[in-house]
Formats: C-alpha cells, sequence, structure tokens
C-alpha cells in the first residue's frame, strides 16, 4: 500500500463525544504515567505490526504527547499516534476487536488530526494503510493515495525491513 494525504483544513471535526460517553467509553490524550499499561495494550493486541510499539512509545514521549487512547472500564480498548514516524504522519491506530464499528477510530482519527491542524499542520501523511484501513481514511476523511510512495520509496526505505 502507498501513503495517504489529507487536507486537515477540509475536515468536519465533528465528535462523537457524548455518544461514546454513554457507553462508558472515553477517548483522551494519553498520559505518561500510563506509559506501561499502553505500551503493553499495543504488544498484546497488535503484536502483527512489530514497529507500533516503537511508534507509540515515541509518541508517548513527544512534547505534548501524541498519542489517544479510548477506555472503557479503567482499560484501554483503543490507541492512535500521530507525529510519531515522522513530523506530520498520522498512525499507527488500533482499536480491538469487539470493540470495532462503534465510532471509535473515528474519534481517535479525528482528534488527532485536529490536534494535528492545531498544531500548524495543513495536511496529515497517514503511512502505508492496510487495504481496509485505506478505505476507512478515504470515507471519513476523504485521504488520497500519494502514488509511488511504497514502502520503499517513503519515510520507511530507512527501516530494517525494507533493506
Amino acid at each position: 500500500m502507498s501513503d495517504m494525504l489529507v487536507k486537515l483544513y477540509a475536515i468536519e471535526y465533528a465528535c462523537s463525544e457524548v455518544k461514546l460517553s454513554a457507553s462508558g467509553i472515553t477517548v483522551k490524550k494519553a498520559c505518561i504515567i500510563d506509559k506501561n499499561i499502553i505500551l503493553d495494550f499495543v504488544k498484546t493486541n497488535f503484536s502483527d505490526e512489530t514497529g507500533w510499539i516503537n511508534e507509540c512509545e515515541y509518541a508517548l514521549f513527544n512534547n505534548p504527547i501524541s498519542c489517544y487512547i479510548a477506555t472503557k472500564d479503567k482499560k484501554i480498548i483503543g490507541f492512535a499516534c500521530y507525529d510519531a514516524t515522522a513530523k506530520g504522519f498520522f498512525g499507527p491506530m488500533g482499536v480491538i476487536e469487539e470493540f470495532r464499528k462503534k465510532g471509535i477510530g473515528k474519534e481517535l482519527l479525528l482528534k488527532s488530526l485536529l490536534s494535528m491542524k492545531e498544531n500548524g499542520y495543513a495536511y496529515a501523511i497517514i503511512g502505508w494503510p492496510t487495504k481496509n484501513a485505506a478505505d476507512f481514511y478515504k470515507k471519513l476523511v476523504n485521504a488520497k493515495i500519494i502514488e509511488d510512495s511504497p514502502p520503499n520509496k517513503s519515510i520507511y526505505r530507512n527501516s530494517i525491513s525494507q533493506e
């Protein structure tokens, strides 16, 4: 898959906090004191995505923190990061299976993109999404494929996996 581009100034940032809150779900900025809990969540639930734990850890050490989490009953059910892979990049993001298709991923995405816009970005790059994720981003934020940007021709080209 190729990277995607999002026009941050063209997004409607209608959040669904009230709807999620009625279900006992909170989406909020991560707190560094929860670092180990957050990283354990990513490692346990998204073990196939080997780089995600590193990107999430980096986002937790950004100032300000560039990671959002979704919680229910004091347990993490989803997360999203930005400015982790590189400045201006959104991702990684993940919601555990049983909580998908409830608006949590949308809320994590919109809060992250709004933070990026508030930090002065006009555009965000979504790095190397899967096909299913690409359809999600196209639908929600009108993300466009950046032609000729596979991992070996993008920011990821310096990773060991692309040697």
